[in-house]
């Protein structure tokens, strides 16, 4: 099976089609999002992180490889993962991270060049020689280059395109740029690279039709709607606290819709 998840990730890449990879944060809610028609999924650093009560970029390798294995083993789906730096400090280093979530049964993975420890970019160098490590253990998984300038200040556009064909050419499927919000910078990213993009779909950036429009290829969520998951549920608790009362529930997911997805899991 995870094989054919790895071929039909491909080529959703392929085809001159933009499609929508929403990102779960737990089994429930990938079951919910494959119930709805997408025809990916990926984790969520962030919110996988807030479904075990840690802040982002705290996981260690092994919790994310279970995530893995359990979000694989619940759909059909193909399912990319957000691996943050893909664990280079661990034993093994990228390689057996790229392994490992090959093991899990993932479709795809991503590698990306912001280090938290240090908060800073990594040298393109570095991060080049990183992702040409990656595509040298990636097992047929598509593999995802994340430029990662516009989420951490660093607002040149010129240097983030540098950047992701320089991750091209060491041999990136799908390159990234997560932050970027104007159409226009997101076409110009689009027209120099020679490799399908992703986009981070954000509340003040262009909508689905209009990245389609520009000829994006992918578009994931992030952390969104775990943080709107989250959102409501503090709404909820604050209702309860200070009014006493439950209206919050007129709101909540249909018990048909919950019992559907979920009834092949009982």
């Amino acid at each position: 099976m995870d094989g054919d998840r790895r071929a039909r990730f491909r080529e959703l890449h392929r085809r001159n089609q933009l499609f929508v990879m929403p990102n779960p944060w737990d089994v429930g809610s990938a079951l919910l999002l494959a119930a709805r028609g997408f025809e990916a999924l990926a984790t969520t650093s962030a919110g996988f992180a807030w479904s075990i009560g840690k802040v982002d970029q705290t996981v260690t390798r092994d919790e994310l490889v279970t995530h893995v294995a359990s979000l694989a083993a619940a759909t059909s789906l193909p399912l990319n993962v957000d691996s943050e730096r893909c664990f280079p400090d661990d034993p093994g280093g990228v390689a057996e991270t790229a392994a490992l979530l090959a093991e899990a049964g993932a479709a795809g993975f991503s590698i990306e060049d912001y280090d938290p420890a240090l908060d800073r970019i990594d040298d393109v160098e570095v991060a080049a020689e990183a992702v040409r490590v990656a595509a040298e253990a990636a097992q047929g998984l598509v593999l995802t280059a994340r430029a990662e300038n516009h989420l951490h200040g660093v607002d040149d556009l010129d240097d983030t395109i540098s950047r992701l064909l320089a991750y091209q050419d060491a041999g990136a499927d799908v390159v990234y740029a997560p932050g970027l919000v104007d159409l226009e910078q997101i076409a110009a990213v689009v027209e120099a690279v020679g490799v399908p993009v992703n986009v981070l779909a954000l509340s003040n950036g262009p909508s689905v039709s209009e990245l389609a429009s520009v000829d994006v290829r992918r578009v994931s969520t992030g952390g969104a709607l775990a943080r709107s998951a989250y959102g409501a549920l503090l709404s909820a608790a604050q209702e309860l606290l200070e009014a006493g009362t439950s209206r919050y529930a007129e709101h909540g997911a249909a018990r048909d819709a919950l019992q559907s997805a979920f009834l092949s899991r009982s």
